[in-house]
């Protein structure tokens, strides 16, 4: 008796010796790999730990206080203070992150609440005759990135400027990455 056609072909056994597939890297840990072989001098790296929170804390602030146009419908229901331009910041970075890595994603997502309380705080204080939220998120602004630009050139070998941009830009995720590696949490 012959075969027909679709008892002939067949896949291959399970549980076969054959050489297993290679698992391609993930577009987030050649990331990590690039920035992890730029930045290996230990200041440098006690210095990153220190001022990417404060620049991203920056950052969120400085476009949190740019003025935002009043919804009417929102204002209405009492929503008008939960929405601004860094809500809308918020929502890009955790699509972004939550792309390349959705794990790491919520743990950045845990450091923007505790930033957002900050910043409330800093509006607090602002309105009891404390110095402009903006003034505070330029100062940090500057200060963290003139350290980090500063602890770059700790580096045996300056990390091209390409890579201090991709810090600037994943820097938070980077930074929560190296906690879970360390924690043998999965991401």
């Amino acid at each position: 008796m012959q075969n027909s056609p679709k008892q002939a072909v067949r896949g291959p056994k399970r549980g076969g010796g054959g050489p297993k597939p290679e698992v391609p890297k993930r577009k987030v840990d050649a990331y990590f790999e690039t920035l992890d072989k730029a930045y290996q001098h230990p200041a440098n790296r006690v210095i990153q730990w220190v001022a990417i929170p404060v620049l991203f804390f920056a950052v969120l602030g400085l476009v949190w206080m740019i003025p935002f146009p009043e919804i009417t419908f929102l204002k209405k229901h009492g929503y008008d203070m939960f929405l601004n331009w860094g809500s809308f910041l918020i929502a890009a970075i955790i699509y972004y992150y939550l792309r390349l890595a959705p794990t790491l994603s919520y743990a950045v997502l845990f450091t923007i609440g505790i930033f957002s309380f900050f910043i409330v705080q800093l509006e607090y204080i602002e309105q009891r005759g404390g110095p402009a939220v903006w003034l505070v998120c330029m100062t940090l602004l500057l200060v963290s990135f003139i350290v980090l630009y500063w602890g770059r050139s700790m580096e045996r070998t300056a990390p091209p400027f390409r890579s201090f941009l991709q810090l600037l830009a994943l820097g938070p995720i980077w930074l929560w990455h190296v906690v879970f590696k360390k924690l043998n949490i999965p991401y």
